[in-house]
């Protein structure tokens, strides 16, 4: 097995190391948990960036706030395996809209204040939010949540969600570049044309196109587009899209696609964990749209339940994880919040940055 922990003379892998019980030195502490709000002892380590806080104390910073949503608005929003619930959308989701709602606010104030400075004529920017985390680890939910949820506050009526599959190359140009395998990861996307879209939404262009993905052929669609036109709020969901920017053939610092993010979310869980959802997803899959003879992965719709297991956690194995543990993990420090789920696919944890 791969082995992705530092050395503990490196100090904790993640920022909210502290949080969790571990000292700079690799060392375990004893955390004070009180009114659900998890602190490190007075101790040498590493001072996080974020507050961590469990499930409960999160809920209630929801204030009240109503539910809008029904069931049969969870049903739909639902992905594939997944165990939403009305609970969890109003203990986790409630309290993250109304965040964001104060973050819209201030963010259109700190604008306000910049324009007036230059001396321009202030115009509203859309608020930008991305949304980061694994395969199969439920990022897509909570993207199409978000969007939910804040197109019912009256600040915000027009949400847009825009996820990255549409800005991979064709399988053709995969093919032709040797990197088919290797789908998902950073240089399968058009990261030039991903980060001009994100860039022109964010400066506020009448109108901005975007690629189709299709998941039942897994591959771009010939002449398909996705038109976004000025919105309140763009969410942008996505392996990479937490990356930090690449340094340039001249030493420079190129801009990345997280430079134009107001907020971002990592939704996160243990690797065990996501496995297998993926493969129980992957099972799923093989009874429903794999049975379509367009289907790419139609193929496996005819395996038998070990067969499918075997080819699900070979997929895992040799490309999901990898690009998991090298490209998609490291980015999880650069996120605004990170959900931490369960075994059960629930939040338990929230750990927002607050420096």
């Amino acid at each position: 097995m791969t082995s992705w922990a530092l050395p503990s003379t490196f100090g904790p892998a993640y920022p909210t190391i502290p949080h969790m019980g571990v000292s700079l030195t690799g060392g375990p502490t004893q955390c004070v948990r009180h009114n659900g709000l998890v602190r490190p002892p007075h101790t040498h380590s590493l001072l996080s960036p974020y507050v961590e806080l469990d499930r409960a104390a999160w809920a209630r910073l929801r204030d009240h706030h109503p539910l809008s949503l029904t069931q049969a608005d969870v049903t739909r929003l639902r992905g594939l395996g997944e165990r939403l619930d009305l609970a969890e959308i109003e203990q986790v989701y409630l309290p993250l809209s109304r965040l964001l709602n104060f973050y819209v606010g201030a963010t259109e104030g700190l604008h306000r204040i910049t324009t007036d400075f230059l001396g321009e004529q202030p115009e509203r920017t859309p608020f930008v939010i991305g949304v980061a985390g694994s395969v199969a680890v439920g990022k897509s939910t909570t993207a199409r949540i978000l969007r939910e949820l804040l197109a019912r506050w009256p600040g915000t009526p027009r949400v847009e969600l825009m996820t990255t599959d549409g800005f991979l190359y064709t399988n053709a140009e995969l093919e032709r570049r040797g990197i088919l395998q290797r789908k998902g990861f950073p240089e399968s996307y058009d990261r030039r044309r991903l980060l001009r879209f994100v860039a022109e939404v964010k400066a506020g262009k009448d109108e901005v196109s975007a690629p189709v993905y299709s998941h039942l052929t897994y591959d771009i669609v010939p002449g398909g587009q996705i038109v976004v036109r000025r919105p309140d709020v763009l969410i942008v969901e996505g392996l990479n899209v937490l990356q930090a920017p690449r340094v340039l053939a001249d030493g420079r610092t190129g801009l990345a696609v997280s430079d134009f993010f107001d907020f971002s979310v990592y939704v996160d869980a243990r690797k065990e964990y996501i496995k297998a959802w993926y493969v129980e997803r992957f099972l799923r899959l093989r009874e429903t749209s794999f049975t379509d003879p367009n289907s790419y992965f139609h193929r496996y719709a005819e395996l038998s339940d070990q067969e499918a297991r075997d080819v699900a956690e070979g997929i895992w194995g040799s490309i999901n994880e990898r690009n998991l543990i090298d490209n998609v993990l490291t980015t999880r420090g650069r996120a605004t919040l990170v959900l931490s789920k369960g075994e059960d696919h629930s939040v338990r944890r929230i750990r927002l940055r607050k420096l």
